[in-house]
């Protein structure tokens, strides 16, 4: 089993961080492999609107250090997003990803009812860090389960870390590490 985790956090020791390495080192110990891409450590741009995977290419013609990252997605078994909240939202390393995503989608993706180019059975797993109480930001999560949808993941999980502000505040939560870990045993496993 393939695993692409994908960090978004331009910390590289965030909370956000720590919840998808204890997720994915479960997954390791259980014989799946897994890549890493540190979204703030690459260089790239966003999706510049021009269209041109839905006209001369089935893939993003950008070439810059996500297109490892959209080549190993569109290969993983398990997709892994980890990334902090900054003003309500994904920090903006994740959501340049996440726009260049747009070349997985077929030309006639309006009309289309299958919309994405992903193979489909894949599993996704969104892991959240605020330092917001849980009543807030709680569409966020509404927001990307619609996303995972959309481009044919199979199933998605949650992990929501909220009033987790500092680094290391994490670790005076193991509940979430927990969930980490048992959401990797049920997708692995």
């Amino acid at each position: 089993m393939e695993i692409v985790c994908v960090l978004g956090s331009p910390r590289p020791k965030g909370n956000s961080t720590t919840i998808a390495e204890r997720f994915c080192k479960k997954a390791e110990n259980m014989g799946a492999r897994v890549r890493y891409f540190s979204l703030n450590e690459l260089n790239y741009r966003g999706c510049q609107g021009c269209f041109t995977c839905k006209t001369k290419s089935d893939r993003c013609v950008l070439d810059d250090d996500l297109t490892q990252v959209l080549e190993a997605i569109m290969e993983t078994d398990i997709l892994v997003m980890a990334t902090s909240v900054y003003f309500g939202s994904v920090s903006g390393q994740l959501k340049c990803l996440v726009d260049r995503t747009f070349s997985f989608m077929v030309p006639d993706f309006r009309t289309n009812p299958n919309p994405s180019r992903l193979a489909p059975g894949k599993k996704a797993v969104f892991i959240t860090a605020q330092g917001a109480p849980e009543d807030m930001f709680r569409d966020l999560h509404t927001s990307y389960e619609n996303y995972f949808k959309r481009y044919g993941f199979h199933e998605s999980h949650h992990i929501r870390g909220c009033q987790i502000r500092e680094l290391g505040d994490i670790e005076a939560r193991p509940d979430l590490m927990e969930l980490a870990e048992k959401t990797a045993e049920k997708l692995v496993g």
